[in-house]
């Protein structure tokens, strides 16, 4: 275990004790904090926290309550299930660079099995999420020539479009998760191994900076 560094601000600190000392994950960090400590009461997470609260429970009652209401794939665990859908595009283009034309295959493909296409939309929003903005804005600045990334780019460029035409969905654009677990996946297999980390740490990343 890696031990902290107090001469470093929080979401530094949290990458240096992940074993990170590169700056571009730590200004990761810093923005994934920043738009991951911004919730309103409404969700999941912060509604669950409240209402065990009201009981008068322990705090750390009411924040464990809340962690597992985060864990849900519709909440916390989306970023996760973003990265799982981009991974299987992946595997769709076979070989081939993003594309286009093979997006919106996909995307049809997903949609006529009963499937949402995940980081698409949000219950408040009917806008591209200004989160989703920052990280993407990140990402054209500081990565270059990753194959999920660069997904997400092509993506972002396609499906809305895809998704604008099918007409019970009022908000075809991205949220903060469609690039959120493409970020995390980039700087390392820490965040991306699947066996060990199914359910953890995507929850776990997230809860620590909600916990503000």
């Amino acid at each position: 275990m890696i031990e902290a560094d107090n001469s470093l601000d929080w979401a530094a600190n949290f990458a240096h004790m992940l074993g990170y000392n590169d700056f571009n994950m730590r200004e990761c960090m810093r923005g994934y904090l920043s738009i991951h400590s911004d919730h309103e009461g409404g969700n999941v997470s912060a509604h669950t926290a409240h209402l065990v609260g009201s009981a008068l429970a322990d705090p750390y009652l009411s924040y464990s309550a809340a962690l597992n209401g985060l864990a849900g794939p519709l909440h916390g665990l989306a970023n996760q299930e973003c990265l799982k859908w981009l991974m299987e595009l992946k595997e769709f283009h076979k070989g081939e660079r993003p594309n286009k034309a093979i997006i919106e295959q996909f995307v049809n493909k997903t949609l006529g099995e009963g499937r949402v296409i995940p980081g698409y939309g949000h219950a408040v929003l009917r806008n591209t999420d200004p989160r989703f903005m920052h990280l993407k804005e990140f990402a054209d600045r500081n990565i270059q020539n990753d194959y999920i990334c660069d997904l997400a780019r092509v993506c972002f460029e396609t499906v809305p479009g895809i998704l604008g035409k099918v007409g019970k969905i009022k908000n075809p654009y991205p949220n903060v998760d469609a690039y959120s677990g493409c970020l995390l996946q980039h700087y390392g297999n820490y965040f991306c191994n699947f066996k060990v980390w199914s359910k953890t740490i995507f929850t776990l990343v997230f809860s620590l900076f909600q916990e503000l």
